[in-house]
């Protein structure tokens, strides 16, 4: 992940949900362009911090047995209101489905108690192939560095 859309995990819950915030500001790039007068999130945006706070849970309820885990299907997408700088958005995320490679999820981005974004998602976890297996590792121990700035209440002792 080359850019991070979540802030602070304010919970999770292995194998159930997370909550995660997300804290807009001015300083953000993408702000530049979209749009310089009425500067809001674009919702491709919201969509990926809805994304990376439901992979979080995944790879902390999968142990972070998997080094990869994107989005593979988003289903039902709605949009509600804008997310403007100075206003952070609540993502709340819950496990529907948990297949072999797949896990589905019911996604909400809420701002100021009004839904910003609702949507289901597919994501799709997977390894590197057994030739990389230092590569994965090395992705793992990264992923593992950024949750635990994320969420004060993990440590790496957690998954085994």
């Amino acid at each position: 992940m080359f850019f991070s859309l979540i802030d602070r995990i304010e919970s999770l819950v292995p194998g159930n949900s997370v909550v995660a915030t997300k804290s807009l500001t001015l300083a953000e790039e993408y702000l530049k362009d979209h749009f310089p007068k009425f500067p809001v999130m674009p919702g491709v945006l919201m969509l990926e911090a809805l994304t990376q706070a439901s992979a979080w849970l995944v790879r902390v309820t999968d142990g972070f047995a998997h080094s990869i885990v994107v989005l593979k299907e988003a289903k039902n997408v709605k949009y509600g209101k804008f997310v403007k700088p100075g206003q952070t958005i609540r993502i709340t995320a819950n496990i529907v489905e948990w297949t072999d490679t797949t896990v589905t999820l019911k996604a909400e981005g809420v701002v100021d108690d009004q839904t910003t974004l609702r949507a289901q998602l597919t994501l799709i976890r997977y390894n590197l192939g057994e030739h990389r297996q230092e590569t994965n590792r090395r992705v793992v121990n990264t992923l593992q560095g950024q949750l635990a700035l994320l969420w004060s209440e993990w440590t790496p002792e957690e998954t085994g």
